[in-house]
């Protein structure tokens, strides 16, 4: 069964689903932050099928997220590297791997922890901040339509989408699509 295209859905979050694809276009997302570059690296760490894995390298790579370039002698080996927008999506693995180790329990082997390079201290909690720096709850937003595109370095102006019925502050619900 085909799924439908989200490319021209309003809703920036259907819209980056439709790049990314699927679980198995993330973790090869995932594994070439860590290094991972080659068919076969993919392969044997993931697990994945050949034919599936080849299929999501593509698309990874006709959407932009990787690209591909011939190695070694005579190019006969492919390497496929993430680019900017590739690389874009690193803060969206750290989301979903704070998520994992809040949310969902490891079975087995010891979960790694994402730790800074150059001190080895773990990294800090991701957190949504408003405009001026301060922390946000799901409760402290809204969805709002912008007003008119701003000028480089300038910030966009925004008008609510709808006004909240019972509080000035909507607890936990979504008014339209994120």
């Amino acid at each position: 069964m085909r799924r439908s295209s989200l490319q021209g859905d309003a809703c920036p979050v259907a819209r980056a689903l439709d790049e990314i694809g699927d679980w198995w276009s993330l973790l090869i997302v995932r594994n070439a932050t860590q290094g991972m570059s080659r068919f076969g690296e993919f392969q044997a760490s993931l697990g994945i099928a050949k034919n599936i894995l080849a299929a999501r390298l593509r698309t990874l790579v006709e959407q932009g997220v990787l690209e591909h370039q011939a190695e070694g002698e005579g190019g006969q080996a492919r390497a496929y590297l993430l680019t900017e927008k590739g690389r874009s999506l690193f803060p969206v693995l750290v989301a979903l791997r704070q998520w994992g180790e809040a949310h969902s329990k490891s079975h087995g082997s010891p979960d790694l922890a994402l730790v800074e390079r150059a001190t080895g201290r773990p990294v800090r909690r991701m957190q949504v901040l408003s405009a001026d720096g301060l922390p946000l709850e799901l409760a402290d937003t809204t969805l709002a339509r912008t007003t008119a595109q701003p000028a480089a370095g300038a910030h966009a102006r925004f008008k609510p989408a709808r006004k909240a019925t019972r509080s000035a502050r909507p607890r936990g619900r979504i008014e339209d699509k994120i």
